[in-house]
């Protein structure tokens, strides 16, 4: 980018300002001159790289982009503006992609330098001795202030189970080479903070300047779609940067705070990729296989380097320091035989351990480990033993003055084989409903049982697959053939049968159900756990089952029906008994995508929270009389319009008695890029979830909201549900407007995702997957899943009457206060408000044929958006958005010209694109110019999928 990438721009001259006014200004301006300076720093270097790779003219131009930009987006120049848009217009194919590579490159930069400064605040604080909202120390501090004892923590986490899940949706646009190079950019950044000499900083200069020219140099897009091993791969990735060393680091911050207790491996983490078939063709039981095979390879390599790792550290000599016989067992047992090493009892014993997990490596994997000091050995049966070996030799060194050996690489060690095991992270299994019934209906057709199964009513299906699970006998049928459909489903059942006798039975454990709608959702796919050996004896004879059935519930009309659906499941013979010996544990998972998708913002998540209240409940005589723990799943998705926004507010929000210590939640797209990609931010973001939960367990911060609340929330939900399918669904040329007006059918050609973006091959907005369309919004900056309806909603509830609006505004107002579920609902459609633009959208209405369906659907959108700012300043009091979080306000409105040329310039590739396709015509510069304006888009905004 141009020498001076973001320079401080002042607004004209105004009245003078109140003292304390421009105390806080300046303020403000020296915590962030260092994150300033980086910027500047590395706008500065792709600035230069740009020169040097484009050539003069090309830095002029962009040069004069960023300018004009500046001047019409920070100073409010329209004329700055008018001449913007003219210039971007007439722009060759060739200079549109030049210029969206530089902007899309810078977005990502300043990324980079945003994270930085992220953890130069944190440190700062701590330094000072200031606690941060949402920090695991905050958290401890005001248990302990509400005389929450250390032992009640500690038998807390005993029960607890947090896990981020994280998912393969097609909203992660980045290529794990791009990922890298950045990751390599970040850790330079890093760097410059602890170097002195002009010499250290030139030379960390020419690092960074060497990686962004890779940058340039290397292609932002994918040529061919993205596989589901290409997924895997990349997941992965997060786990060498982050969570294999950050996870330990978290236990370790627990420890020091509850010094003298034992802290529970309550932290996993689990994953969809490669087990998730809902919807996508390219799952299969291969994928899961290699899933589980790759997840395996990248814990036992990290343990080997360990291991090697400690051998070094550990050369303590037995003439000098005495060990417990124990330990004297395991180094006697090492096949390490050299002379150099006999009087190094440690040393023998890691030989040995590092010998067996070769052979591990070798029998789970089929590859080699890197470096033998002597041949592989008896490869481990489980992490078990893996573990104890270990703990043999801590317990040696903590009985013979080792403690401070002990105590860093080796408690790490030991912590991550407790959380991560053989397996790395559990991989959920995923289907839809109707894929389950499929299969049950050719089996029992097929064996001659039923042969209109599907057409059976539902009281009559659940009988006969009642019968079915008290029956011992199989259902397959010897020599028969069986659609490809059956045949697939039945393989990835058989293995994850075949991968939890292999990795343990951590690696898979939960069967999740899209689409559930009935009871016998439930059932067909315990039969189904029966059929392939995942379900042992029967419902009605001490029968268990290794999967936990999890239903999904997803619309409005499938939250409202979770409870009813799940006290019938629970009211069967058998049903109770079978999952109390299976470990008496429930998982329910809420869908915040197609809830949205179907009833708008304000509905999707009070149909959530009257959902969970509805199942908490249920589950709680179910937990006091029969010891059954619920544990809630939430779906969220990297768009507030998907369930989105910061975690530590969404977990504490939540309806009383909801989490119990229990969550689980996905991470999704470019989020999992954002928060785990940076190893200090990942460990800050782990932090959150943990300290989130231990409050929300501890210190019930929610009560039960008062009937004038609940009666209040329906009344706009009503309201916000109608007007919101009154646009989308009710509108005559509503689809033609949204697949005109937005880059949906751009999105759906990028590479960004092994999974198709429509369930079928229609147009209508029911079938298309809930993730497109959200990204879609996002990019044409209208952002319309994350508030739309709530304005209309508000109108309606305050009514006309002077007395009653006033009245209502104020009972508005105080659920505002004093009730987290609203407080954080408004808070995150505030920040999508700010970061929406809708004179930026208005340029997408211009692709659309029908001028005057454009003008009268974007009308009615920006009159909501209208209404809806209104509703959010008469009930928070604030007359501009964001401005609680000042922030991120600032960091908003220095990201908005930048962002401004990647729109206009997708709009013009988006018309060109399209006239070219009319005309049977293709043109590969315009299609990848516009598929990286996707992808700084997405960068620059963060959170748009």
């Amino acid at each position: 980018m141009p020498r001076a990438a973001v320079r401080s721009t002042t607004t004209p001259a105004r009245r003078r300002q109140p003292a304390a006014a421009t105390r806080k200004r300046d303020d403000a301006a020296e915590k962030n001159r260092p994150l300033m300076e980086d910027i500047r720093l590395l706008g500065r270097i792709l600035g230069d790289v740009i020169r040097e790779q484009e050539g003069q003219e090309a830095f002029d131009l962009i040069e004069r982009i960023r300018k004009l930009s500046v001047a019409y987006r920070l100073k409010r120049d329209a004329d700055a503006g008018k001449t913007l848009a003219r210039l971007l217009k007439n722009l060759s194919t060739d200079q549109a992609v030049s210029v969206i590579r530089a902007f899309s490159y810078f977005s990502h930069l300043a990324n980079i330098a945003e994270d930085r400064h992220h953890v130069r605040r944190r440190e700062h604080h701590e330094r000072q001795g200031h606690l941060q909202e949402g920090s695991l120390a905050m958290s401890l501090e005001r248990l302990a202030e509400n005389n929450v004892r250390a032992e009640e923590i500690a038998r807390m986490l005993e029960r607890a189970y947090i896990s981020p899940v994280l998912t393969a949706h097609p909203t992660e646009v980045q290529r794990k080479s791009i990922l890298d190079a950045e990751r390599a950019i970040a850790v330079l950044i890093h760097a410059r903070d602890e170097l002195h000499t002009q010499r250290e900083l030139e030379d960390n200069e020419a690092m960074l300047r060497a990686r962004v020219t890779q940058l340039w140099q290397t292609r932002m897009l994918r040529y061919t779609k993205l596989t589901v091993a290409n997924e895997i791969e990349n997941a992965l990735s997060y786990y060498h940067a982050t969570f294999l060393r950050q996870i330990p680091r978290l236990y370790r911050e627990l420890e020091r705070a509850l010094p003298g207790y034992d802290i529970a491996p309550f932290f996993r983490m689990g994953n969809w990729i490669g087990g998730d078939r809902d919807g996508n063709p390219n799952v299969t039981a291969d994928t899961l296989e290699l899933a589980l095979r790759a997840q395996c390879e990248t814990a036992l390599r990290h343990y080997l380097t360990e291991v090697h790792e400690l051998g070094a550290e550990l050369s303590i000599s037995a003439l000098l320091v005495q060990v417990t016989p124990e330990m004297q067992a395991l180094a006697e047992r090492s096949p390490d035989r050299s002379d150099h090493r006999k009087d190094e009892p440690y040393r023998r014993a890691l030989v040995g351990i590092y010998a067996r997990l070769a052979a591990t490596l070798q029998r789970l994997t089929g590859t080699e480990a890197l470096r033998h000091a002597v041949a592989p050995s008896e490869p481990y049966a489980s992490a078990d033993e893996l573990l104890q070996d270990l703990c043999t030799i801590e317990a040696s060194l903590l009985s013979h003055h080792g403690r401070a050996l002990a105590s860093t690489r080796l408690h790490s060690l030991i912590r991550a084989v407790q959380v991560f095991g053989f397996h790395l992270a559990t991989v959920d299994l995923r289907q839809s409903s109707d894929k389950h019934e499929a299969v049950v209906a050719e089996l029992l057709a097929t064996a001659r049982i039923e042969p209109r199964y599907a057409q059976l009513p539902e009281a009559d299906k659940i009988a006969l697959l009642l019968r079915l699970l008290n029956d011992a006998r199989g259902l397959q049928v010897r020599g028969a053939q069986y659609s490809e459909l059956t045949v697939g489903e039945l393989a990835i059942f058989e293995t994850a049968r075949r991968m939890r006798s292999l990795y343990g039975a951590a690696s898979i454990k939960h069967y999740i159900i899209s689409h559930t709608e009935t009871v016998s959702d439930l059932l067909e796919v315990l039969l189904l756990q029966k059929e392939t050996g995942l379900m042992h004896g029967t419902l009605d004879d001490d029968g268990h089952a290794d999967l936990i059935v999890v239903p999904l519930f997803e619309t409005i009309g499938d939250l409202r029906n979770a409870a009813p659906i799940m006290r019938e499941f629970y009211a069967l013979p058998g049903v109770l008994e079978l999952v109390q010996r299976s470990g008496a544990e429930q998982d329910i998972m809420l869908g915040y995508s197609d809830s949205n998708k179907d009833g708008g913002y304000f509905t999707s998540n009070w149909e959530l929270y009257r959902a969970e209240i509805a199942l908490v409940e249920l589950f709680s005589g179910l937990r006091n009389e029969h010891g059954l723990t619920l544990r809630l799943f939430h779906g969220r998705g990297g768009s507030v319009g998907r369930g989105g926004g910061p975690s530590y507010q969404a977990i504490l929000a939540q309806p009383p008695g909801t989490v119990n210590g229990q969550i689980r939640l996905t991470e999704q797209g470019e989020v999992i890029a954002s928060k785990y990609a940076n190893p200090e931010i990942g460990l800050r973001n782990l932090e959150t979830l943990v300290a989130a939960t231990l409050e929300a367990t501890l210190l019930h911060p929610t009560k039960p909201a008062p009937r004038s609340f609940l009666e209040a929330a329906q009344e706009l939900s009503n309201a916000s549900m109608a007007a919101y399918r009154k646009l989308v669904y009710e509108t005559p040329g509503f689809t033609d407007y949204f697949f005109a007006a937005t880059p949906i059918r751009e999105i759906a050609e990028l590479n960004i995702g092994s999974r198709p973006a429509s369930r079928k091959a229609t147009r209508a907005i029911e079938d298309l997957r809930a993730i497109p369309w959200s990204f879609s919004w996002g990019q044409c900056r209208v952002a319309l899943p994350g508030w739309y309806g709530f304005g209309s909603a508000v109108e309606a509830f305050l009514g006309t009457g002077r007395t009653q609006r006033k009245e209502r505004l104020a009972l508005l107002q105080r659920m505002h206060r004093q009730w987290p579920f609203f407080r954080t609902l408004l808070s995150n459609m505030d920040m999508v408000l700010a970061k929406s633009d809708l004179a930026v959208a208005a340029r997408y209405v211009e692709l659309v044929e029908d001028r005057r369906l454009g003008r009268r659907i974007f009308a009615a959108i920006q009159a909501e958006w209208q209404r809806t700012h209104d509703a959010l300043a008469l009930i928070t009091g604030e007359k501009q958005r964001l401005a609680s979080n000042p922030a991120l306000a600032r960091s908003i409105e220095h990201r908005f010209p930048y962002l401004d040329p990647l729109n206009h310039l997708q709009v013009e590739l988006m018309r060109r694109y399209r006239q070219l396709s009319a005309a049977g015509q293709t043109n590969e510069r315009v299609q990848r110019g516009l598929h990286i304006s996707i992808n700084g888009v997405a960068a620059g905004l963060r959170n748009t999928g």
